[in-house]
């Protein structure tokens, strides 16, 4: 946790660009889906290291939208407790069985969902 006194991180290539918000959504789809297919492991190993990818892209995204807010508006409260629970899920070892890994990847999906949701209503880049 930054102090105030701390100055903000100098501004590197990455933040230059948003966030792919539809391939984002599109990869959680692929596991939330109402009609989604059964993945093979591999896939499925396969989509959770791509879903865990766009969670780090999503966190700092998230909370650079989130610093012009004033430290009360409960919005902004939102979306940094949702960061937090995002970084407990990356936490999260991958499974030892398929039943595990399936749900390991459908709880960073709904991280990556969440994230995106609280990017877009807070103003970020579309």
């Amino acid at each position: 946790m930054r102090n105030a006194t701390t100055p903000a991180p100098a501004p590197t290539e990455r933040d230059a660009y948003p966030p792919d918000i539809a391939t984002m959504r599109a990869t959680v789809r692929r596991l939330l889906a109402a009609d989604a297919e059964p993945l093979a492991p591999d896939v499925l190993e396969t989509l959770a290291q791509t879903l865990r990818g766009h969670i780090n892209t999503l966190i700092p995204a998230v909370e650079a939208v989130t610093r012009g807010l004033p430290k009360k508006d409960v919005p902004r409260m939102c979306a940094l407790a949702c960061i937090g629970e995002a970084r407990m899920r990356l936490r999260m070892g991958d499974g030892d069985n398929d039943a595990v890994r399936l749900a390991v990847a459908v709880r960073l999906a709904r991280s990556v969902n969440a994230l995106a949701d609280h990017y877009e209503n807070l103003g970020g880049p579309r």
